[in-house]
């Protein structure tokens, strides 16, 4: 797209009631649409077909391409390409949303946080430092750090099923195909390998061993 063309894009967004804190340092397609009230920072690229919501807030330095956000949405610092955020969430900084990701309302996608081929139901908590893919997950999902669900193993990609209200503790490791019922709650340091049912608690780790002396007896 020509200067011309963004100068002209920008100054229609403008007059809309969007809001742009340098005009200059974002870059909206003639293909987006921005509701009015929304804030786009510096370091903004809204490409294709993405459609943004009213009074939200996107970037510093992100990039939204074929993406759709619902009202009150904040993308901070990140990437989604072809994918859907509900109202009011906060996504970043450095997520990346990738294709046919669906984030629902009130979720809190944050830091270093990848997303892949998944749909995450409204209330959705997920800080930092983890990848799901291939996901099903229903509302109010707690993902602790570093959880990660491990959907491919060389030849086929299978897909992880979460319930409802499943609190999910840091370092979790999920083998699919597998599925969590609602109502549980799962182990830091867990892997799973099989079907948990609903208001269940799951530890799947070895047990700690220590061996007292051992440095003086090591010599």
């Amino acid at each position: 797209m020509e200067q011309f063309e963004f100068d002209a894009k920008r100054r229609a967004l403008l007059a809309a009631g969007v809001r742009m804190m340098d005009p200059a340092a974002v870059y909206v397609e003639d293909t987006v649409q921005v509701g009015a009230g929304t804030l786009l920072l510096p370091g903004t690229i809204l490409r294709g077909e993405t459609v943004i919501g009213r009074d939200c807030q996107i970037g510093p330095n992100a990039m939204l391409v074929d993406c759709v956000v619902g009202d009150g949405s904040c993308v901070n610092a990140s990437q989604g390409q072809d994918s859907r955020i509900g109202a009011r969430c906060e996504i970043g900084p450095y997520a990346h949303l990738r294709a046919h990701s669906v984030v629902g309302d009130d979720s809190k996608i944050g830091a270093f946080v990848q997303l892949k081929n998944c749909n995450l139901g409204p209330g959705t908590k997920m800080a930092h430092l983890t990848y799901v893919g291939d996901t099903d997950a229903g509302p109010g999902c707690n993902f602790g750090c570093g959880s990660v669900t491990c959907n491919y193993d060389g030849k086929v990609k299978a897909r992880t099923t979460i319930g409802a209200n499943v609190f999910i503790g840091c370092h979790t490791r999920f083998i699919p195909p597998v599925s969590v019922g609602d109502g549980a709650y799962i182990a830091a340091g867990t892997t799973l390998t099989q079907d948990v049912p609903p208001d269940s608690f799951v530890i799947g780790r070895s047990r700690q061993t220590v061996k007292l002396d051992w440095k003086d007896k090591r010599g």
